[in-house]
């Protein structure tokens, strides 16, 4: 007579627990990694935005007239992913003859990142809106 070999239902139940458990503590572990994915894209964004801002300076001798009325980018792209498809970071321009500050602004499922706006200014200045954060953590 063959015997049936399988799991018993407790032994189951102990696997799906553990995967459980597993999920639960991987999947925040995740949603971090893709926020800062994304951070990264609209840091990218910030930086060719100020390259572009500088090549217009060098045919204007101003900032002025990269943004329209909105202070929009006219020179460059106006969201992160600078490409295309699903924004989630908005970029904006706030600029006088000699000065510029660049700000990606959170939108869509960005809007919870701990980091807050990022900016970026003429000189180089980075910054960020975040609180209970340095800017080694945001850039």
């Amino acid at each position: 007579m063959k015997t049936q070999k399988a799991f018993t239902l407790i032994e189951l139940m102990i696997a799906v627990a553990v995967i459980g458990i597993l999920a639960g503590i991987a999947y925040p572990s995740y949603q971090d990694s893709v926020m800062k994915s994304r951070r990264r894209d609209a840091q990218g964004a910030l930086l060719g935005l100020a390259n572009a801002m500088e090549r217009h300076f060098t045919e204007t001798n101003s900032y002025l007239g990269a943004a329209d009325a909105d202070d929009k980018p006219t020179i460059y792209a106006t969201q992160s992913p600078v490409d295309g498809g699903t924004a989630y970071y908005n970029l904006t321009i706030t600029a006088t003859d000699t000065t510029f500050t660049l700000q990606a602004t959170r939108t869509g499922a960005q809007s919870g990142d701990k980091c807050g706006e990022l900016t970026l200014t003429n000189t180089g200045a980075r910054g960020y809106t975040g609180t209970g954060v340095t800017t080694t953590d945001c850039w």
